[in-house]
């Protein structure tokens, strides 16, 4: 069975489909999927998702692409991520590649977000693009090694990589990692140890190859796993089993 760990099927053209999503999962083999919050005004349509279904969880945070609705500070995170079904802080990060001109705000929304991981004692999903080395330094900074997480979506380098799983993170990889240009990726994805991976779709994007282009889906993600056991020279079940006991590891508030 897989499990992915990062989709958002509470975005129109995913949650339209109704059961035949879900349905479509069950016959690929996906037991579970994390439904990512991306903000506090769409937590609620994450939140009845994860309700309506035993294999489904969610996260509560504010991605850091987003500049307007409610801004929480760490007694509203908490309050929020009590729920139950909640089972991570984030997804939280640093996005420079939207934000060029003013990362403060950022940081210091990162900073918050890690310290309601650490106090509610929840994992943290990350976010990091063209801001490597400012979210390694943050990370140590405020201590997020505590709780752990994962960086999501994985696109750096086998160095940025290896400092994260220094820091008590796994790492996700998404259907970028079947693109014939994504040499990088599949060298983190070839090196670094399996307790320490993950895998996702990031649904509704980035559709995997033989997928690439279409709408994504949680359906999708035993592609992923796939790419991983090819480059591994490993079979595809034993990257399920590794994967998933990862995912349950740590984040163990969802219940298998």
């Amino acid at each position: 069975m897989f499990v992915d760990s990062h989709c958002h099927i509470d975005f129109e053209d995913l949650a339209v489909q109704g059961d035949s999503l879900f349905e479509r999962m069950a016959a690929a083999q996906v037991s579970h999927a994390v439904c990512i919050g991306v903000s506090i005004e769409n937590l609620p349509r994450v939140l009845a998702l994860a309700e309506s279904r035993a294999n489904l969880f969610a996260t509560v945070g504010v991605h850091p692409e987003h500049t307007e609705g409610e801004d929480p500070d760490v007694a509203r995170l908490l309050e929020l991520a009590a729920h139950p079904k909640v089972i991570a802080i984030g997804e939280t990060g640093l996005d420079y590649y939207w934000h060029k001109d003013q990362p403060e705000w950022q940081r210091e929304r990162f900073r918050t977000h890690i310290r309601a991981a650490r106090q509610c004692a929840k994992p943290l999903v990350i976010h990091t693009r063209d801001s490597a080395a400012d979210v390694l330094r943050l990370m140590a900074e405020e201590g997020a090694a505590e709780v752990g997480g994962v960086m999501h979506c994985f696109t750096e380098t086998l160095a940025v990589a290896e400092a994260a799983i220094a820091q008590n993170f796994h790492i996700s990889f998404s259907g970028i990692l079947t693109f014939k240009n994504a040499a990088q990726i599949k060298e983190v994805a070839a090196s670094i140890p399996l307790e320490r991976i993950l895998i996702e779709t990031d649904s509704p994007y980035l559709a995997p190859v033989p997928h690439r282009g279409k709408l994504n889906e949680p359906s999708f993600v035993p592609h992923v796993a796939a790419e991983i056991a090819r480059l591994r020279g490993i079979s595809v079940e034993e990257v399920a089993a590794a994967t998933s006991a990862n995912f349950f590891r740590l984040f163990r508030h969802a219940q298998a």
